[in-house]
């Protein structure tokens, strides 16, 4: 559900004015082109179904007639969670396909190496899949929001859960 909440917040900044149709790439008066970048294939394709699932909620909001009368082209390309592939795909994206912002782009390693590439091009990467606390850092990754909770956060909502519920236990973590 609050993915749901964070694609639509994000589609409906990007195609809520008409002045955002003439001024950005990828926004018309009936369209809104979206990139994504997955692990469809590889050793992490696995978490790839992310992207499928991405795709189908995009194709569920179409089908309801999109948001204020756009549908959402949502471009995604498959890096085999390859850097060196995701920043070739970041730049078709961006240069060819003309995405108005990225989506949910999958991953720490992929997400690192575009990061800089979409900030200097003024592409904002929305909601990104990555528990990297280094994004977080709003001064290095101004355009970039993400859709977890970083590992360190998340570390110390466990930490604090088991010292209040269990607090003599002793804990091992792999």
């Amino acid at each position: 559900m609050f993915r749901a909440l964070k694609i639509g917040f994000a589609l409906a900044i990007a195609v809520g004015s008409s002045a955002l149709a003439v001024d950005n790439p990828g926004v018309t008066p009936t369209e809104v082109k979206v990139g994504g970048i997955f692990p469809f294939s590889g050793p992490a394709s696995s978490i790839g179904l992310v992207g499928r699932g991405i795709l189908a909620y995009v194709q569920s909001i179409n089908d309801r007639g999109g948001i204020n009368g756009r549908k959402i082209n949502y471009i995604a390309y498959d890096d085999a969670y390859s850097p060196p592939k995701a920043v070739e795909h970041a730049r078709k994206l961006v240069e060819s396909d003309e995405v108005a912002f990225m989506f949910s782009q999958l991953g720490t390693p992929g997400n690192s190496a575009t990061a800089k590439y979409l900030t200097s091009k003024g592409v904002p990467a929305i909601a990104i899949v990555s528990g990297s606390n280094k994004f977080t850092n709003v001064a290095d990754f101004p355009l970039t929001t993400t859709s977890l909770v970083s590992f360190d956060t998340e570390g110390k909502i466990y930490a604090k859960f088991l010292t209040r519920t269990l607090p003599n236990a002793k804990y091992a973590i792999l």
